[in-house]
C-alpha cells in the first residue's frame, strides 16, 4: 500500500514570466477610474478640490475685504489675479468660492441620495407604496430646475440653504428611480431565484444579493449629480437667487463680472474655467465608473 503525498507547487521565482504577470485589479470601479478617462477626471476634480481646501494657505486676503484698488488687472500690486469693482481680491474670492460650491455639493448630493434611495426601497416593499412614491417622483420631476429654484427662494429666501434644498429635491427622483428600476430588474434574475429557493428571506435577499448588484447605476449617478449641482449653483447665483453677497461663489463671481467682460475679461475667466473643469472632470469620472461597472 502506497501513500500519495501532495506537494504544493513551488511559487514562481522573482523575475520569471509568471511573477512578472501583472495582477488584475478586481474592483471594477477602481479599474474604471484607472483608465485615462478616469485619471483625467480625478486630476481635474482633485486639483480644484485641493485649491479650495488650501485657500487660507494660497492667499492671505479676506475674500470680502474692500480696498481702493478697484478693477486692477492680474499682477497688479499684491493682487495676483487682480481685483473686482470694489477692490476685493479676485484670487481669494475664487478660492473661497470653490469652497462654497464644494460645501453645497457635499451637503446636497448625499442628502438627495439618502432620501431617494430610502424612497426606492420603500417602493419595492409594497405595491401601494410603489404607486405613492412614483407619483411623488413625477411631481418633483415636473418642475424645471430654475423654476423650482425660484419657487423655493420665494419661500425660504436666497442663500446656501436654499440651493441645498433645491439640489436635494432635484436629486431625490434621480436616485430613487434609478435604484428602484435596478432592484426590480435584479430581483427577477436567476441568482435571486436561486437564493429564494435556498431559503433566503426578503430582507436577506435584498441586502445580500440584490442591492450589491443594483448599486452600480447609483454609484455612477453620484458623479453625474455632483456635476449637475455645480451647474445649478452657478445658475442660481448668477441670476441672484443663490449665495448671498458678499459671500463668494463661482456663479456669483460670474454675475458680478458680467458688466466688465469687455474691459476686464480675466474677471470672469477664473470662475468660468473652474466651473468648466469641475463639470468636465465629474462627467469623465462618471463615464469611467460606468465603463468599469460594465466590465
Amino acid at each position: 500500500m502506497t501513500t500519495e503525498v501532495l506537494v504544493p507547487a513551488p511559487e514562481s521565482a522573482p523575475g520569471t514570466a509568471a511573477a512578472a504577470k501583472p495582477r488584475r485589479i478586481r474592483n471594477r470601479y477602481l479599474r474604471g477610474l484607472l483608465t485615462p478617462r478616469g485619471i483625467t477626471g480625478l486630476a481635474l476634480v482633485g486639483l480644484i478640490l485641493a485649491a479650495g481646501l488650501a485657500a487660507p494657505l494660497l492667499t492671505s486676503h479676506d475674500p470680502t475685504f474692500q480696498t481702493a484698488a478697484a478693477l486692477r488687472d492680474p499682477g497688479g500690486g499684491d493682487h495676483l489675479w487682480g481685483t473686482d469693482e470694489i477692490g476685493r481680491d479676485l484670487l481669494s474670492r475664487l478660492l473661497y468660492g470653490i469652497r462654497t460650491d464644494l460645501l453645497i455639493v457635499a451637503a446636497a448630493v448625499p442628502l438627495g441620495l439618502l432620501i431617494g434611495c430610502s424612497l426606492a426601497l420603500a417602493a419595492t416593499a409594497h405595491r401601494a407604496a410603489d404607486v405613492a412614491v412614483q407619483r411623488l417622483f413625477d411631481l418633483l420631476l415636473s418642475f424645471p430646475g430654475l423654476i423650482l429654484g425660484l419657487t423655493v427662494t420665494a419661500i425660504l429666501g436666497p442663500g446656501k440653504a436654499t440651493i441645498v434644498t433645491v439640489i436635494t429635491i432635484i436629486e431625490i427622483p434621480a436616485f430613487g428611480r434609478m435604484l428602484r428600476g435596478a432592484i426590480l430588474v435584479h430581483r427577477d434574475r436567476e441568482y435571486a431565484t436561486a437564493a429564494r429557493v435556498g431559503g433566503a428571506g426578503p430582507l436577506r435577499l435584498l441586502t445580500r444579493h440584490v442591492l450589491p448588484n443594483a448599486a452600480d447605476p447609483v454609484v455612477v449617478q453620484v458623479a453625474v449629480s455632483m456635476s449637475v449641482a455645480v451647474i445649478l449653483e452657478g445658475a442660481m447665483s448668477f441670476i441672484g437667487i443663490g449665495v448671498r453677497p458678499p459671500d463668494p461663489s463661482l456663479g456669483g463671481i460670474l454675475a458680478e463680472a458680467r458688466p466688465y467682460l469687455e474691459d476686464h475679461p480675466t474677471y470672469a475667466l477664473g470662475p468660468l474655467v473652474v466651473i468648466t473643469a469641475l463639470v468636465v472632470g465629474l462627467n469623465l469620472i462618471a463615464e469611467a465608473l460606468n465603463r468599469g461597472a460594465r466590465r
